[in-house]
């Protein structure tokens, strides 16, 4: 492997969200899907002098690894699950492949392993010709799910989302703003407007929520059981907990960008009658700061 010795220090003059990847379930790239983005979740919040908080890893992970240049980086991770459109990038982002570079990932055990554990099952031969043993970076893995944590400044706290299998979702407080992060969600199979005590905590007064919004109706009835919302709940969730700002992610890898221009504007039109402040499809290379947020 390259030796690299120089580390990424983010320059940012304001906290911000980043989106990197957007799709769920799996990568695609097409020209008819250049305006929204075709890679996995991966979102990073930056800090103004503190290290970068990545959520989840999907094939967007390397997209930011680009943007970084030949540098090691330092940053926590918080993994939602262990599905492969959540973890697929771990193995290609080079700031970990440098020596000096480490990750903090936290995120839920599932199925009897450990974090560690199952990170260990998927990058290893013959799924992948090396192990996490063979970086040159630190990786520091730590089990989370019903917890809270303090990274620098930020407050976080992870709590159980119902999905296909064991899934958190977070709620992270810095600079004076609330995020909030569900990228997968099963919604009630009922047509139920319900929404879990768990989600309605994560969520309670967020200025932003980026939330589930895979499914439009039509395409829920035929994949009612497969883990994720309509655009019509993640609005629902918003309403009912009192958020800002929605941002619909996990766009259908199937969804042009005329589809899903197609259901923002939609999505937009039930959130201006829950009286959601602004209501927007998550779009890769997009930069959110913070500030700028309305109330």
């Amino acid at each position: 492997m390259r030796v690299r010795t120089t580390f990424y220090t983010p320059i940012v003059s304001s906290s911000g969200v980043t989106f990197y990847g957007v799709r769920g379930s799996t990568p695609f790239s097409a020209s008819t899907h250049v305006g929204f983005g075709g890679n996995t979740c991966c979102a990073v919040i930056d800090i103004p002098d503190e290290k970068p908080i990545i959520l989840d890893m999907g094939s967007g992970l390397f997209a930011y690894s680009q943007s970084l240049g030949d540098c090691a980086l330092e940053a926590t991770v918080l993994l939602t699950h262990l599905h492969w459109d959540h973890v697929a990038g771990l193995p290609f982002f080079s700031p970990v492949l440098c020596p000096g570079g480490s990750l903090d990932i936290y995120g839920p055990p599932d199925e009897g392993l450990t974090l560690e554990g199952a990170i260990r099952t998927l990058i290893r031969p013959p799924f992948f010709p090396v192990t996490i043993d063979d970086f040159a970076g630190d990786l520091r893995m730590h089990d989370l799910w019903c917890d809270e944590l303090q990274v620098s400044t930020a407050k976080v706290w992870a709590r159980p989302v119902p999905h296909t299998s064991a899934t958190s979702g977070y709620r992270v407080e810095v600079a004076g703003k609330t995020v909030v992060y569900i990228p997968d969600h099963q919604q009630p199979i009922d047509d139920s407007t319900k929404v879990a005590d768990t989600v309605l905590e994560l969520c309670d007064g967020a200025d932003l929520l980026i939330h589930d919004g895979q499914y439009p109706q039509a395409l829920f009835d035929q994949r009612a059981h497969w883990g994720h919302s309509t655009p019509d709940y993640a609005v629902e969730v918003a309403r009912q907990s009192g958020v800002s700002s929605l941002a619909l992610f996990s766009h259908d890898p199937s969804h042009t960008d005329e589809e899903l221009a197609g259901i923002e504007q939609y999505a937009q039109d039930l959130g201006e009658k829950a009286g959601l402040s602004q209501v927007f499809s998550a779009r890769e290379g997009v930069r959110i700061p913070l500030a700028e947020l309305p109330v």
